[in-house]
């Protein structure tokens, strides 16, 4: 789907103060994303349409059905080049490895409601690794980050409907950025960006539009970002999940305030 027909408007009433007057909202639009894997349903996800082919593959990533590109055999659009449609096919070598997870297939679109279960989590947990030490970011540089973040913003000023993601290196130089009407697909697709363009292995922040949940925490850990920051608090199980992968979580408000909930050594 074209850029240019992402969003569509609405008449609505806007009330100010006791008056009231039509006027025409312009808001994001969203569509569902079939995932297949080997032919065979995977995920169903609502998404705004674009970047179909990085979004999967950060997906993928995050939920530990491949841990490098070289294991697509094939990623790309269904026959019938459906962009709701995406078809994957993995190396032999890599559909073994990864068998419990295939079999299980009880993953959840992750548009708002999440990963649900404890054995679910317990499961993840055993998946991740903790994020390495040696990068370091002085506390009033990660204000720069989150306002980079919303001046690339290009559905936010015009929807208000939208989330994005926004990845760092160690220098602070943008490597990958996506926006989505989910905050879990605005970060798979950034991800993805990252990793089919081979520079993941340089991301050293991710900045974000919402708030830390655990499934954020478990993409970044999967991507080994080692830190996040957002506008927004975390989640109780974020922090207790980022403490335990020795990552950081912060969150940043106005220009001066920011609140470091775990991993603090590396903000300096």
């Amino acid at each position: 789907m074209a850029e240019s027909s992402n969003t569509e408007k609405y008449q609505a009433l806007r009330c100010v103060r006791g008056n009231r007057q039509p006027d025409s909202i312009e808001l994001i639009g969203e569509e569902p994303l079939l995932i297949r894997i080997d032919g065979r349903p995977f995920s169903v996800v609502m998404r705004t349409p674009g970047d179909e082919l990085f979004h999967a593959a950060g997906f993928c990533l995050g939920e530990g059905l491949v841990d490098s590109p070289d294991d697509f055999l094939t990623l790309g659009y269904c026959k019938d080049l459906d962009p709701n449609v995406i078809d994957i096919k993995l190396k032999p070598q890599r559909i073994e490895n990864i068998k419990d997870i295939l079999e299980r297939r009880s993953f959840v679109s992750q548009t708002s409601c999440g990963i649900c279960g404890k054995e679910m989590v317990k499961d993840l947990y055993q998946k991740l690794t903790p994020a390495e030490n040696g990068f370091k970011i002085k506390a009033e540089r990660i204000f720069g980050c989150i306002s980079k973040l919303f001046e690339n913003q290009h559905y936010y000023p015009r929807t208000k409907g939208s989330h994005a993601a926004l990845i760092f290196d160690e220098g602070l130089e943008m490597l990958a950025f996506a926006e989505d009407v989910g905050r879990h697909n605005a970060l798979d697709k950034a991800v993805g960006k990252a990793f089919m363009n081979g520079v993941l292995a340089r991301a050293k922040l991710l900045a974000l539009s919402s708030r830390i949940s655990f499934e954020l925490v478990q993409k970044a850990a999967r991507a080994k970002i080692p830190v996040m920051v957002s506008k927004s608090r975390p989640t109780a199980l974020a922090v207790e999940i980022g403490q335990s992968l020795k990552m950081t979580i912060a969150s940043a408000f106005g220009e001066s305030e920011l609140i470091i909930f775990c991993g603090r050594d590396r903000i300096v």
